[in-house]
Parts: structure tokens; sequence; C-alpha cells
């Protein structure tokens, strides 16, 4: 009788075991698909304020590059041109991270051929394969070593040899 209720236990325990390796499976999944999404969030709101602020940089830097230049011609010295070379160099950096390709550069060889830019212009999907439980669990599976590197002991002790002390 005792037996017969230990082994419907085990195969209960057993049960309640694999349901909850399963629902900790999903939950890594879920949790793995909201950090990319919150990712994918910040790097819209960070191209969003970007934008944002070269609409006020470019606003200043014409202001000061069409000061500057009127200055320079009027009281004829040419370095009062000179604080439009830096400046003119912050406004492309701007406008790449803005408009341009700055985002994939920073992302990595990835990102620039998985990214894509939909119609709307704040709306950036980046088509990246989230990890599943599936794919974590074969990282996690030991690996064959690898052959062993083979050591030329001899080249290091002829070359050694063959070194005059100072």
């Amino acid at each position: 009788m005792g037996f017969m209720l230990s082994k419907s236990m085990d195969q209960n325990f057993k049960k309640q075991q694999e349901f909850m390796l399963h629902n900790a499976r999903l939950q890594m999944e879920r949790q793995i698909l909201m950090q990319n999404q919150m990712r994918e969030r910040q790097m819209a709101m960070q191209i969003a304020w970007s934008r944002e602020f070269l609409k006020y940089y470019g606003t200043f830097f014409s202001l000061a590059a069409l000061g500057l230049t009127i200055g320079a011609i009027k009281k004829k010295k040419s370095v009062l041109f000179a604080p439009v070379v830096p400046l003119s160099f912050v406004l492309v950096y701007q406008m790449d991270m803005a408009y341009g390709t700055l985002i994939y550069r920073m992302r990595g060889p990835q990102g620039r051929r998985r990214a894509s830019w939909s119609q709307n212009t704040t709306d950036w999907t980046f088509h990246t394969v989230c990890p599943t439980s599936r794919a974590l669990r074969r990282q996690e599976e030991p690996r064959p070593p690898l052959a062993p590197c083979l050591r030329n002991d001899t080249v290091m002790v002829g070359v050694l040899s063959s070194v005059t002390p100072l």
C-alpha cells in the first residue's frame, strides 16, 4: 500500500517539476521579449529626441554661421569665421544621429543588416531574433573539447638557447 502511494507521489512530483520548468521557460522567454521591446522603445525615443534637438541646433547654427560670415566679410577678419568649422562638425553628427545610419553603426554589423525603417518617422523595427528557451538550452549544453593546440616547445627552446645574455 505504501509503495503504491509513494509511486504515485513520485509521478505527481515529476509532473509538477516538469510543469514548473515549463512555466519558468515561458517566463524567461516573455522577459526577453519585453526587454527587447523596451530597448526598441528607448532607441525610438533617442531618435525622436535627437530629431527635436536637431531642429533647435540647426536654427542656432544657421543664425551663427550667417552672423559670423557677415561679420567676417564686414570687418575683413577671417578669424571670425573659424567657429563655424567645429559647429558644423556637431551639426553633421546630429544630422547623422537623427536621420542617418549612426544608430546602425552603434549596434554593429547585425544592426545594419536587420534594421528597417517603417513609414512612421519614429517607429523603428529591428528584426532581431529573440532567443527562445530551446536556443538558450543549446548554449548551456556542454560542448566537446576542442582539439589540443599543438605546442612547439622545441622551437621555443631553440629560440631561447640562441639568445645570448647581455
